[in-house]
């Protein structure tokens, strides 16, 4: 053999992989640094090829399926990239369906790639086999089953692509664990692109003038995927115009709550002087949001398939425009692009009654901050102001599902799109892993979760993560020893009944000190404030345990035993 042959052999031996590596440079080349996940053995392969990536992709192990699906969908809301989770086969996967659910009705780009079980064992119920297909495929954009292992680049591009344009959402894509072993000879493929949609010159025309003869316009802003960029060129359309700006439900931080034009959330339960504008408004610019069951107060403000104002709907899928509620205008195109045509419209004539329209509604936000007295020596109406005015703008504050989540929702002062990380699903346990991931992924910033005391227990054991890779964040748990949503329906539906809906509690301060974190107990509104600053100024993770009063129901709402029943 000559040499020349020899060396040509050695260059075809060297270029030839596993599926696994394969696959970790498929990620790479899209970008991915970082992957959240639970180790499995059906994907040794990857987790052997992150090996050899160094500190290039840093690979978070979680402790549970579920908290790492989290993990990921908040690390895709705090970056420019999809998230990715890793997982194993059968109940691995089950427990990462949680935030893929989330990710769908969340809008987030997010890709969940699951361990299976060896393509000879397929379609004989096989240890863990379960197919992938039928189990997400109504809560995924694509599922998909990598057979041949020489296909990997092509399906992940694929999966990048579809979790990014359009409507963003998840993928789930399977890999048998011999496909992963498979060597092949196949060249990588460049990044995946995104696809993006611009607004046509007569929809922008035909905009301009609707906008232009309202008096009483009113604004929803919504969606996934905006920029920092996108947010402050669409303030400034909205200030140099005096259009009032309200945000779709769980999306605080879109727009900054210190803007002159910022009105609230129309989330269920709107502050009183947006739901009435809702119903005075004279057209409604939907922009960026699906205008989900959430957002319209379970599909009343307004009603489908029609509302009864002029109605601009600007989406990103095509699909998704004329669904739910036929639009007067349908606009199809993505909340950059969008807020790119705003910078460069036209600005509308000036119009007294818009003016003081939205100097009103911006009053009644102001005025809704403050909630008032609440019962029991712990106020939280009062935590709420100290947060507000000692938080740096910059802060992350993350919730999980539960009425003390519309605390931080309804009446902190989020300013900027990535400030703010609450679920549209209304999962439960989801503020743990979000405030960990943030506070991995942000380490210069204040990170502050806020969970319910049934919260807080789905995923705490997350803070173990938080320990292993640095993350510091600040827990509050707001503990009312009950599962205080569904304690409130309860007592609407069947007063004076109660069942299940009762919780016993551990010390969550000692909980903190087991995972070397600072932890304190705060029982009244006074100790709040200097209890905060020493879990700030701590250096470790951190968990106050807010005592307050069963019967503080949440925000806006009765105290718990003077809710009326249904009529």
């Amino acid at each position: 053999m000559t040499q020349a042959t020899q060396n040509s052999m050695d260059k075809l031996m060297a270029s030839k992989r596993t599926g696994g590596r394969v696959l970790v440079q498929a990620l790479a080349n899209n970008g991915i640094d970082r992957i959240f996940g639970v180790p499995g053995e059906s994907y040794l392969e990857v987790l052997d090829a992150l090996y050899d990536t160094g500190d290039k992709i840093r690979y978070i192990s979680c402790r549970q399926e579920g908290g790492a699906a989290y993990m990921a969908e908040a690390y895709a809301r705090l970056t420019d990239l999809p998230g990715v989770c890793f997982v194993t086969r059968g109940p691995a996967a089950a427990n990462a369906s949680i935030g893929v659910h989330t990710a769908y009705q969340s809008s987030t780009p997010f890709i969940l790639l699951i361990g299976q079980v060896l393509r000879q064992h397929a379609e004989r119920e096989a240890f863990q086999e379960i197919d992938y297909r039928r189990m997400f495929g109504q809560m995924a954009k694509w599922v998909a089953q990598i057979e041949n292992a020489a296909r990997i680049p092509e399906y992940i591009n694929r999966a990048f692509q579809t979790a990014r344009s359009g409507r963003p959402g998840p993928v789930v894509l399977a890999l048998p664990e011999d496909m992963l072993r498979d060597v092949v000879e196949i060249e990588d493929l460049k990044p995946a692109t995104t696809i993006r949609t611009y607004p046509g010159t007569l929809q922008l025309n035909q905009l301009h003038r609707m906008l232009e003869s309202a008096q009483r316009p009113l604004v929803i802003a919504g969606g996934s995927m905006w920029t920092n960029k996108a947010r402050l060129d669409f303030e400034a359309f909205a200030k140099r115009n005096n259009l009032p700006v309200s945000v779709a439900f769980r999306r605080q931080g879109i727009f900054d709550a210190h803007h002159d034009c910022y009105c609230g959330d129309t989330a269920w339960g709107p502050i009183p002087s947006l739901r009435k504008a809702l119903q005075e408004a004279d057209l409604i610019l939907a922009f960026g949001t699906r205008l989900n069951e959430g957002t319209t107060s379970k599909y009343s403000l307004p009603t489908p398939p029609k509302s009864k104002q002029p109605l601009i709907h600007i989406y990103a899928a095509a699909e998704e425009l004329g669904r739910v509620y036929q639009a007067d205008l349908m606009i199809h195109a993505g909340v950059c692009e969008m807020a790119e045509a705003f910078a460069s419209m036209d600005g509308l004539s000036e119009n007294k009654k818009r003016i003081n329209w939205c100097r009103k509604l911006r009053a009644g936000f102001i005025e809704s901050l403050d909630a008032g007295p609440q019962p029991g020596d712990l106020d939280m109406n009062m935590v709420m102001r100290y947060l507000r005015e000692n938080l740096p703008n910059d802060a992350i504050v993350t919730t999980g599902a539960g009425n003390y989540a519309d605390w931080p929702n309804k009446i902190y002062t989020y300013g900027g799109v990535d400030t703010n990380l609450s679920p549209i699903s209304g999962a439960m346990g989801y503020s743990v892993p979000s405030a960990v991931c943030a506070s991995i992924t942000r380490p210069d910033r204040v990170v502050v979760g806020f969970a319910g005391d049934g919260d807080f227990l789905m995923n705490a054991q997350e803070l173990a993560v938080a320990r292993q890779f640095g993350g510091k964040p600040i827990i509050i748990v707001v503990n009312n020893h009950l599962f205080g949503t569904i304690r409130m329906h309860q007592q609407r539906r069947h007063p004076g009944r109660v069942s299940g809906t009762e919780l016993w509690n551990p010390n969550f301060a000692a909980y903190a000190a087991a995972f070397d974190g600072y932890g304190e107990v705060v029982l009244t509104t006074d100790e709040f404030g200097p209890a905060f600053e020493r879990a700030r100024t701590s250096g470790k993770l951190s968990v106050l345990e807010l005592r307050i009063d069963p019967e503080c129901s949440g925000y806006g709402m009765p105290n718990l035993s003077q809710i009326p029943p249904l009529q």
